[in-house]
């Protein structure tokens, strides 16, 4: 596909919002999912007049992490690029890295009678994830001439940076990723990577020590363990200037990755809101992330998805009185309440615009979508109808 963008992508003034309502979709509860039971009267209103489909993160029946799941939406294959969840929590984070650094994605657990019984500890907050951090730093010790750097993140997440020689990323996660099982050590994938296992187990082990009296963040799970990745900016492919408006790291992290200014806002709708007003006329490509709709569907909160949908509905309308020449309402996911984790269903998505065709939709919902002019189609291909409702790509071929 690169080949043929630098053919046919062409500057235009023209804007494009796309707003990732992480999660959103669901599976019936009582025979209907979220996004069916939520009072959406601005979203309904908006998918008639809209081409609506699903996209596919992957490949069918693949749950994917939200970084493969956005890579996606950016137009980018996830398989072809892997890029993994340490390192864009630190550039999430905005940490300086160094050749050879190794980041790692945390979470501060719950450890009781030998099982994590909580791998978010209670999603302590914030500032208790910051000293717990400071404490840990401040008690560590170079392991094997290795270095082991602690960054808070938002409640229980945290950034680990590993700096030293000889170290590799081919590390199995330490991360049981279900409550109710044991701790689950570090392994390597290759035999160079033998070494920083050991450094990494160590390190939790010690870890382990510090915060034995602490409650109910007792332990730490280590995943995502990666090097800084290569890979072509939006800016190159697209000749977009994009824009990130996200406040958790580590989609602040894919978006800075991907060549997108990124700004600090509060995590609020309301903050993300004002933050678009503010950079409209600055930018022509605009990524938005809306992130308890997948917290909630993760702790299983039914009521509270719904009202999130909800208040986004009534934020709208703002939204629309903007006039982008180009509006994507979707998702990178699914998190259904009932499973309490990412899903392999296939995500609702609205794409507004005065040059697209519409029809077969009443609502913004899973199965309304799927009835959408779009039908079921991959997400990666969603930059290339963004662009094109935005005129944004020329007549291939002669």
């Amino acid at each position: 596909m690169e080949e043929i963008l630098k053919e046919i992508v062409q500057k235009t003034d023209s804007k494009i919002v796309l707003i990732v309502l992480d999660g959103v979709g669901g599976i019936p509860k009582d025979g209907k999912t979220e996004l069916e039971y939520a009072i959406t009267p601005n979203l309904d209103e908006l998918a008639k007049k809209s081409a609506c489909g699903l996209t596919i993160p992957v490949l069918p029946g693949i749950t994917p992490g939200s970084g493969p799941a956005h890579l996606a939406l950016f137009g980018y294959d996830p398989i072809k690029f892997q890029i993994k969840r340490g390192i864009l929590e630190a550039c999430g984070l905005d940490i300086k890295l160094e050749k050879g650094d190794i980041a790692v994605r945390g979470n501060f657990a719950t450890l009781k009678d030998g099982k994590i019984v909580d791998r978010r500890a209670g999603r302590i907050p914030s500032e208790e994830c910051k000293k717990l951090c400071e404490k840990i730093n401040s008690e560590i010790k170079p392991i094997s001439g290795v270095k082991l750097i602690l960054y808070p993140g938002e409640e229980h997440r945290f950034v680990l940076i590993m700096r030293g020689e000889g170290l590799s990323d081919e590390i199995e996660d330490a991360d049981p990723q279900k409550d109710g099982l044991p701790p689950k050590k570090a392994k390597p994938l290759s035999s160079d990577a033998e070494f920083t296992s050991n450094v990494v187990n160590s390190f939790i082990e010690k870890v382990n020590e510090i915060l034995k009296d602490s409650s109910p963040a007792n332990t730490v799970l280590l995943r995502g363990f990666s090097k800084y990745p290569s890979i072509p900016s939006m800016r190159e492919l697209y000749l977009l200037s994009p824009l990130a408006i996200a406040h958790y790291p580590m989609y602040k992290g894919l978006a800075r990755i991907v060549g997108m200014d990124v700004i600090d806002v509060g995590p609020t709708q309301d903050d993300i809101l004002k933050a678009l007003k503010e950079n409209f006329s600055n930018y022509d490509f605009f990524y938005l992330h809306v992130k308890k709709t997948d917290s909630y569907g993760e702790d299983g909160n039914y009521e509270s998805k719904i009202k999130i949908i909800e208040e986004f509905d009534s934020k709208l309308p703002e939204i629309l009185n903007l006039n982008p020449d180009v509006l994507v309402i979707t998702s990178d996911h699914s998190t259904p309440s009932l499973l309490k984790a990412h899903s392999w269903h296939p995500n609702p998505f609205l794409l507004y615009s005065k040059w697209e065709r519409y029809g077969g939709s009443e609502r913004f919902t899973e199965n309304e979508c799927r009835k959408g002019s779009l039908g079921i189609f991959y997400a990666k291909d969603a930059i290339l109808l963004m662009l094109a409702n935005a005129l944004k790509l020329k007549k291939f071929g002669a």
